[in-house]
């Protein structure tokens, strides 16, 4: 495990111990590289993955890590979010597609690209399956995917959405909007965790839910099984 740079893009990046049977891309919240996205990337390699997480704010918060139990750091994160434009965010991820699948400094080259989002990042792995070609896409508690529902026709490959029916960020008119957009597309699979929230599937912190995590999660690993191979 170590952090190191796509082009001017910090990242952090853990390699199992035997050949990657492919690669996860994990785009993370709005909180940064932190301590629970590096737990993400530690468990995919477990798993024989090379996982790689980018930092999506590094054009302007570079290296930042924040902890949303904090009420002060989670202000901070909104505020990023406010400035942050989500068109530099698919380019971050085609950057970061192109060198994985190039071979990153002592890694070598990784064909089938998995990518997982949360909540912003999950925004991304929507438009990553819009608008890249990533092999599958998994996207946790998305925001604004509403918003987007025209591009759907442009997904080629897989991809799976986690919605928690109470995210209090995403409500019940856009879960309804995404569902009839999305529930007959053949590339698109959804499912909803009754009563949970936002966030649920975080690795630490205040917002986990234990139970919903680890189905979301299993969902998740059988997902990237079946379509990675």
């Amino acid at each position: 495990m170590s952090m190191t740079k796509i082009g001017e893009m910090n990242a952090y990046i853990t390699a199992p111990a035997t050949p990657p049977k492919a690669a996860i891309l994990v785009v993370p919240e709005i909180f940064g590289l932190n301590e629970g996205i590096r737990r993400k990337c530690d468990g995919w390699a477990a798993k024989g993955y090379l996982a790689v997480a980018i930092d999506i704010f590094w054009r302007f918060a570079p290296g930042v890590e924040l902890n949303p139990d904090v009420e002060a750091e989670l202000q901070q994160a909104f505020g990023y979010f406010q400035q942050y434009d989500a068109q530099d965010g698919v380019i971050d991820i085609e950057t970061a597609i192109k060198a994985i699948r190039h071979g990153l400094a002592g890694h070598n080259p990784v064909a089938k690209i998995g990518l997982v989002g949360f909540c912003l990042g999950g925004r991304l792995a929507y438009m990553a399956a819009t608008r890249t070609d990533v092999d599958a896409a998994v996207g946790y508690y998305g925001v604004m995917i509403d918003t987007m529902l025209d591009e759907s026709h442009a997904i080629a490959n897989p991809l799976m959405l986690h919605i928690p029916t109470a995210d209090h960020f995403v409500g019940p008119d856009a879960q309804s909007a995404i569902h009839k957009a999305l529930d007959a597309h053949p590339k698109v699979t959804l499912h909803d965790y009754i009563g949970l929230d936002h966030g649920f599937a975080a690795e630490m912190g205040n917002r986990r839910d234990d139970a919903g995590a680890q189905l979301a999660d299993g969902r998740t690993e059988a997902f990237f099984a079946e379509h990675l191979g």
